[in-house]
Formats: structure tokens, C-alpha cells, sequence
């Protein structure tokens, strides 16, 4: 493995995803991957695979040749918009985005109770 190479595409993905206000968990979960593996990408202990660069661009809507280091005059077009599991909503904190992906991991008798709960919190707040 190229370590100087794992180290700068490391570092520009970490740049990006700060940039975007996402976590580490945010980008894994659109890109496809463990959090814990993508944790070793931003931190250069490993490369991604064509295909995990490639959904990597999309999802930190950085262009190919700046998380490869390569200057602008190598350039290739920007990847084409593709389907993510969710857009990122500016108001959205880490906290949120945590949370909207712990509830889609339950059940429908699950969901049904944490939205009486949440209901419940609503009511006493009054």
C-alpha cells in the first residue's frame, strides 16, 4: 500500500466530511461501509476500492483528482448525482443524524413506542 497516498486521500476526506458538518458514521452508512474501516481511511492506514473512491466522491462531493492529490489540470468531469440513503439537511446535527439511524434499525411495535415516548416528552415540555 502507498502510505503517502493513503495519507493524503485520508486527510481530504476527513477535510470534506468536516466541511459538509458530517460524521465519520454519516459517511460509512452512505458509502457502504463500517464506520470502524472508514476511520482507518480518514486516519491513512488503508486505500479504498474503485468502486468505495468512487461512492466517496459523490457522497463528500469532492472531485476524484483532490482526494487523489492530483492538480486541477488533471481534472475528470464530476461523477454523475447519485442515489444516497438520505440528503443532509443543513439543520441537521450529528445528534439527529445518529438518532434518524438508530430509529431506522427498529421495528414497526419499536417505532410505534419511541413515538409515544417522544409524544410524551412533547406534552410534559408544555
Amino acid at each position: 500500500m502507498d502510505t503517502e497516498l493513503a495519507s493524503m486521500l485520508g486527510a481530504a476526506a476527513r477535510a470534506a466530511r468536516v466541511r459538509l458538518g458530517l460524521t465519520q458514521a454519516d459517511v460509512a452508512e452512505r458509502i457502504g461501509m463500517a464506520s470502524e474501516v472508514y476511520g482507518r481511511l480518514e486516519r491513512g492506514h488503508m486505500l479504498p476500492s474503485v468502486q468505495n473512491l468512487r461512492r466517496l466522491c459523490v457522497v463528500l462531493n469532492v472531485p476524484p483528482h483532490q482526494l487523489l492529490g492530483l492538480g486541477d489540470e488533471l481534472a475528470a468531469p464530476p461523477p454523475g448525482k447519485e442515489k444516497s440513503s438520505g440528503k443532509v439537511r443543513e439543520d441537521d446535527t450529528p445528534e439527529m443524524r445518529r438518532l434518524l439511524r438508530n430509529l431506522k434499525k427498529l421495528s414497526a411495535v419499536q417505532l410505534k413506542l419511541m413515538n409515544l415516548v417522544a409524544s410524551a416528552m412533547q406534552q410534559k415540555k408544555k
